[in-house]
């Protein structure tokens, strides 16, 4: 069965960091895409970014753009989401996603459609 376990999350307060972590297990490949999306209350779903396992761009929004970064860990199917200089618009519930079909990450990464398994979400909330 393939899971996605996500741990991290909280609060932090405003131009603060937060490190979230995904792992993926229950699946046999090797390569895929990977990110997260985001979805705040009275906002629609938006996703925030992307990567290919086993070696590619990464992909991010506009928003996170030069603020947000992810690093892997191929060995563990790890996949970790660093938020830096967080925003009010920033809060959140952060959810893992992956295809797992062997896929790249192509021009519609940022598409919900496009990632068949979906982690449980984890808060993020920013204090002023």
């Amino acid at each position: 069965q393939v899971q996605l376990v996500q741990s991290g999350g909280g609060s932090v307060q405003a131009g603060g960091s937060m490190k979230l972590s995904c792992a993926a297990s229950g699946y046999t490949y090797s390569n895929y895409c990977m990110g997260w999306f985001r979805h705040a209350t009275g906002k629609e779903r938006e996703g925030g970014a992307a990567v290919y396992i086993g070696g590619g761009r990464q992909y991010y929004v506009n928003s996170v753009k030069g603020r947000f970064t992810m690093s892997q860990d191929n060995a563990k199917n790890a996949l970790f989401p660093q938020m830096n200089s967080l925003k009010a618009e920033d809060i959140a519930m952060y959810y893992c996603v992956a295809d797992l079909a062997g896929r790249r990450c192509g021009g519609s990464w940022w598409r919900a459609y496009e990632y068949k398994y979906w982690g449980q979400g984890t808060q993020v909330t920013v204090s002023s």
